[in-house]
C-alpha cells in the first residue's frame, strides 16, 4: 500500500506516471556497464594490453626499487 501526499505523489516525490523509471535506469547502466567491460577486455587481452601491464609493471617495481 502506497502512501500518497499531495497532488498524487508518493513519498519518493514520483508521480505514479514514473514509477517504473528506476527500472529503466538500471538497465541502461548495466548496459553500459557490460559494454565497458568488453571494451577494456578487447584492450587488454590484445597487444596493447601486454605493452600496457608490461610498462605499468616495470614502473611499479622501478618505484619499490626492485627493478
Amino acid at each position: 500500500m502506497k502512501l500518497t501526499h499531495r497532488l498524487g505523489r508518493t513519498r519518493t516525490g514520483r508521480s505514479g506516471m514514473e514509477a517504473g523509471i528506476t527500472t529503466a535506469e538500471y538497465a541502461v547502466g548495466t548496459a553500459a556497464g557490460a559494454g565497458f567491460a568488453g571494451l577494456l577486455y578487447t584492450l587488454l587481452t590484445g597487444a596493447f594490453g601486454d605493452q600496457l601491464l608490461g610498462r605499468l609493471f616495470k614502473h611499479v617495481m622501478g618505484l619499490l626499487g626492485i627493478g
